[in-house]
């Protein structure tokens, strides 16, 4: 079992903390969210790992946060998907049960984009695949090798899936603190804050869809992941702190979506559905031209699901997260336009997703 790798470094007041977790190789979003929040020298940036796999830009994203603490004050922690990476370039273990199926469904894989760049891609033999790797990329293989598992300061931790209590963290499986599935869900309460990614929060909320952080102050758990990549309507988030010793958070996203104005006012649904990956079973009941009538099977609801999020597998209908929520709308509220439909428009505000039925301005 390989134990988990805390460090504690000493965090200067009056400095802003910014923690940002799951950017999934979107560089693209990561740059603009740190416009948008107009990053600078003076702040300290957390990275809550996930930083690669499932996007493009994986291995730009890489040599970006490599070359960034030359200018700013960055502490990148290991996720999973992180530590898989890492894992191919220093051992086989997985290659049998689990590279082997992996690499070939994923040619936006970090290892197959350095094996393009590097021009020896190729799948029939790892064991080859990983000395060409090592060959050309050293520099980042000690980079992901450096990554630890926990930051913890005097009122923080930052740690990527999350862990059962503060005590004795260096003993704990580093694999199992950076895959922790539904953590908010297991009960746990700290005496300062913990703060983590990896479980996109739009999966804790059975009937509104929402990416904005979640921030449990009786139980002192921050959990960011907006779902960026994963997730059509997802957002890349940060989490922000005037200083180390403050509670007075604050966040900032980006989504990539235009941005519209509603002309016109909507109340919200008093009764919604999220419909969430892995609950996601439906039947189809009446096609439509830009969405469809669906039953939800979990729940039995009947709502519309947009035609480009519906997908068969081998264990029927299923669909990309969907919803029938209605938003609280008010004239001149600014909308970010996931869809566009006959029915109305898909929108997100304030991180929620939902629908909106009034008019809007053209794109802004």
């Amino acid at each position: 079992m390989d134990r988990a790798i805390v460090i504690r470094p000493q965090f200067p007041s009056n400095r802003r903390v910014i923690a940002v977790s799951d950017i999934h190789g979107n560089l693209p979003f990561f740059q603009a969210l740190m416009d948008q929040i107009r990053l600078s020298p003076e702040d300290i940036l957390v990275l809550v790992g996930d930083m690669l796999e499932k996007g493009q830009d994986s291995l730009a994203l890489l040599r970006h946060l490599m070359e960034l603490p030359r200018t700013h004050t960055v502490y990148p922690l290991c996720g999973n998907c992180d530590g898989l990476v890492h894992r191919f370039f220093e051992t086989d273990e997985l290659d049998e049960h689990f590279f082997s199926v992996y690499l070939p469904q994923h040619p936006e894989s970090t290892l197959r984009q350095m094996a393009r760049e590097g021009g020896f891609e190729q799948l029939e033999d790892l064991p080859r695949l990983r000395e060409d790797l090592r060959r050309a990329f050293p520099r980042e293989r000690t980079w992901l090798a450096s990554l630890p598992t926990i930051l913890e300061t005097e009122h923080l931790v930052f740690v990527h899936g999350g862990i059962p209590s503060l005590e004795r963290m260096e003993e704990l499986d580093r694999w199992r603190c950076m895959k922790n599935d539904d953590f908010l869900g297991q009960g746990r309460s700290f005496p300062k804050w913990v703060i983590v990614g990896h479980w996109p929060v739009t999966l804790y909320d059975p009937n509104i869809p929402s990416a904005a952080p979640i921030l449990l102050r009786d139980r002192k758990i921050a959990s960011i992941d907006g779902g960026c990549v994963l997730k059509l309507d997802g957002q890349l988030n940060a989490l922000i702190l005037p200083s180390e010793d403050s509670e007075e958070f604050s966040w900032d996203a980006f989504d990539g979506l235009p941005v519209a104005v509603a002309l016109d006012g909507q109340s919200p649904s008093s009764d919604s559905v999220n419909v969430r990956w892995g609950r996601s079973g439906l039947e189809l009941l009446e096609k439509g031209e830009d969405t469809s009538l669906c039953r939800h099977l979990e729940t039995g609801r009947v709502l519309p699901i947009l035609n480009r999020y519906l997908r068969r597998g081998p264990n029927g209908l299923w669909c990309e997260d969907s919803t029938d929520y209605a938003l609280p709308v008010s004239p001149g509220d600014r909308l970010t336009v996931v869809a566009s439909t006959s029915q109305g428009y898909l929108c997100k505000k304030e991180g929620r997703t939902g629908w909106y039925y009034g008019r809007l301005s053209d794109i802004l």
